[in-house]
Parts: structure tokens; C-alpha cells; sequence
């Protein structure tokens, strides 16, 4: 199913748009969802070792396939691949409830996990096109913004619903929450998505080759982008232990305030696009971004070795920045790599910032076992320091949407 621009109302393209956001919102669900039922899991006799293993499960599915599946959305469209997406993504969360429900064993329920991440891979990649194609230039970082609500929204849709299941129900009435947003995805892609229609005079008009040969563009987006995830990882993952063991917290304040953060996060992520429109440029306001996070990152770690009551605050804008980013550099990805390759260019972003978390997620937890918190945030703060002379200027852009 195609459209063209003239075709579509601009309420029909945002209303395409926030279908694009329910379906990456699928993506988060299914690859992060496990972690909210581990320590139910661990009070029925689990070892720590066994569900983290299992809740790394998801992330390697995704991102052994999520550039596969970014090649299947520059060939076949975006509404075609996420339908067969979503299709994997469903029954591999639905496997993981009924692995869970017939206590299965646990190479069912890792074979379960796996398949869902692997389904998750082009719902998480999605939006270049519809982005790109849909939305002149000065609208399109706004989009992206809303698009790359979903991670944020995604956490604090499990956040507030997963522990509680999993306590007072059962660890498969829990799991069987991503398995619900993979399913609500489904249908609203298959109501709601269109795909741009590229017309023949359009095709001859749009670069086919590899924009990576080029120039350094795309690689600096590349790089300066693994930098700033950092940070990211390490406040969404270590944030709730820092409030609840060093804070003194209780877990509901701090699972409510974590779940604040992460919609704060959400809005962030907008009001960066926004600005990027307003201004003309993407790559500017990642500047901005980067020494906000420094800053930000580096007073948190200041105020918490002083025990100040100021330190939540500053996590809490800390976490605004370090997420900032993401959707600009997805839309200057997708400006640039042009629909021809923007599924690509966009998982070998996903891949690389997957990696990133991947790999720094247990060094940080060795690094705050044994320097402490405070200087674990002073160490992260260097890394958008580091990433600001990797951050390039913007190029010429189309200030149109593709179609006519």
C-alpha cells in the first residue's frame, strides 16, 4: 500500500507517524521486557547469572538481524517488512508466556526471547521512509522526535506494569505484556501504515549508491553517537539501584520517578527536533546536547559524592540529555542515506549503539563496584566531551519531502 504526499491530509501523516511510534514501541518491549520479571524470578530459586543471561537474550537477536531487516525495508517498503516483523515479534513473546505458564525449561524460554528479538529488529528501524517522505525538512526532526518516543514510553509502559504482574500475579501474566504491545503493534500497522509512493521521475532524480562512500558523514554520525549512548547506559540501567541503595529510596519512588524521568526523556527528545527545524540544522543542537550531558553528568557526579539533595535533579536532567540525541542524528541518517538506504544506515546505527550498551553495561557495573557511584558518573561525563569534535557539519538538505 502506497500513498503520495498530495494524497494525505496532515493529520493522515501524523496519524501514519504515531502508527510508526506504537510499532517501534513494540521493539523496546519485546527486547527489554524480560528484565522487569528477574526478581520474581529470583524469589522462585532463579540465579542472578541464569535471567541475565536470558534477559541478553533479546538484545543479541536483535541486533544479529536488525540490519538484515534495514535491507528489507529499503527493498520492499516499510508497511510490507513490519507486518512480517511484528508477525515473528508476537509469536516470540507469546512463545515466552507459554514457555513460562508449562515451565518449560529454559532453552524454550531463551529460544522464545531470541525470536522475538530477531522479529523486533525492523520495528526498531523503521521510519526513515516515512519520515523522509512524507515531511518537508522542517518538520521532519519534530517527526523523528515523536518517532523516537517509543524507547522512553516503552520502558515506562513495563516500568509500571511488569514488576507488579509478576509479584501479584504470575511471571506469565507479566510477560505477557510485551506480548500484548507486539500484537496492538501489529494491527495498527496493518490499519494505519502506508508507505510513500516513489514515482518514476522521483527515482531517476534520488541517489542508489552507497552513501557511505561519499563521504565521512554517516561514520561520524556513527561515531559520535556510540559516545553519547554511554551515558544513557549507564543511568537507565544503574538508576534505580543508585536511588534505592545509595539514595535511600523506596522502590516505588524510585520506580515512579524512573518512569517521570523516561517520559521527560520522551518529551526531550521533541523539543530537540523541534529546535533542530526551527534552526535549520541537526547537527548544531547535538552540540548543545553533548555539552549538556558533560555538564549535567559531571555536577550529578559532584553532588553525589557531597550527598547532596540536589542529586536526583541532576539525574533527572542528566537522563534528559543523554537521550536528546538519538532522534536527530536518526533524521540527519535518514536525510542523507535517502530511501534507497536508509532502512541500512539506520540498523547500523541500532547495531553499533546495541553493541555499545552491550559491552559497557558490565564494565560500568565492575567500575561502580569499585570506584563508587560518584566517580563512575566524573568518568562517563568525559565520554560527549569526547564525541564533540566527531559531531560534523550539516550538509546541503533536501528541504522538501520526496514525493511530489
Amino acid at each position: 500500500m502506497h500513498a503520495t504526499t498530495a494524497a494525505l491530509t496532515s493529520r493522515r501523516r501524523w496519524a501514519i507517524l504515531v502508527c510508526a511510534l506504537i510499532a517501534a514501541l513494540t521493539a523496546t518491549a519485546a527486547t527489554s521486557g524480560f528484565a522487569y520479571v528477574i526478581p520474581q524470578l529470583q524469589a522462585t530459586g532463579m540465579t542472578l547469572g541464569t535471567a541475565s543471561l536470558l534477559a541478553a537474550v533479546p538484545t543479541v537477536g536483535i541486533t544479529a538481524a536488525i540490519i538484515a531487516w534495514g535491507w528489507a525495508l529499503d527493498r520492499f517498503g516499510e508497511r510490507r517488512i513490519l507486518l512480517v516483523s511484528l508477525s515473528i515479534t508476537t509469536l516470540g513473546t507469546l512463545g515466552a508466556v507459554v514457555a513460562v505458564a508449562t515451565d518449560a525449561g529454559h532453552l524454550a524460554l531463551g529460544a522464545a526471547l531470541l525470536i522475538g528479538g530477531i522479529g523486533s529488529g525492523a520495528a526498531n528501524g523503521a521510519s526513515g521512509r516515512i519520515v523522509v517522505g512524507f515531511f518537508p525538512a522542517d518538520q521532519r526532526g519534530t517527526a523523528m522526535g515523536i518517532r523516537q518516543m517509543a524507547q522512553p514510553l516503552g520502558i515506562a509502559v513495563l516500568a509500571l506494569t511488569m514488576p507488579v504482574l509478576a509479584g501479584r500475579v504470575s511471571v506469565a501474566a507479566a510477560l505477557a505484556v510485551p506480548a500484548v504491545v507486539a500484537a496492538l503493534g501489529l494491527i495498527v500497522v496493518y490499519l494505519g501504515i502506508v508507505d510513500p509512493e516513489l514515482p518514476p521521475s522521483q527515482l531517476t532524480a534520488l541517489p542508489t549508491e552507497n552513501p557511505y562512500r561519499s563521504g565521512a558523514y554517516l561514520w561520524r554520525i556513527h561515531a559520535f553517537s556510540v559516545l553519547l549512548v554511554i551515558g544513557q547506559s549507564l543511568l537507565w540501567t544503574f538508576v534505580p539501584a543508585w536511588l534505592i541503595l545509595a539514595q535511600g529510596w523506596s522502590p516505588l519512588s524510585a520506580g515512579v520517578l524512573v518512569t517521570v524521568t523516561q517520559i521527560l526523556g520522551a518529551v526531550g527528545r521533541i523539543v530537540a527536533g523541534r529546535v533542530s527545524d526551527v534552526v535549520g540544522s541537526r547537527m548544531l543542537p547535538v552540540r548543545v546536547i553533548a555539552v549538556a550531558a558533560a555538564v549535567t553528568l559531571g555536577l550529578l557526579a559532584l553532588t553525589d559524592q557531597f550527598d547532596s539533595a540536589l542529586a536526583p535533579v541532576l539525574m533527572v536532567l542528566a537522563s534528559i540529555a543523554t537521550v536528546a540525541d538519538n532522534g536527530l542524528a536518526f533524521t540527519a541518517i535518514a536525510e542523507t542515506a535517502g530511501p534507497f538506504w536508509s532502512g541500512r544506515a539506520l540498523g547500523v546505527q541500532n547495531t553499533a549503539q546495541f553493541v555499545t550498551i552491550a559491552v559497557t553495561t558490565p564494565v560500568l557495573g565492575v567500575l561502580i563496584e569499585r570506584v563508587g557511584y560518584s566517580a563512575a558518573f566524573a568518568i562517563v561525563a568525559a565520554a560527549p566531551v569526547l564525541a564533540l569534535p566527531l559531531i560534523p557539519a550539516d550538509p546541503e538538505r533536501n528541504e522538501e519531502p520526496v514525493l511530489d
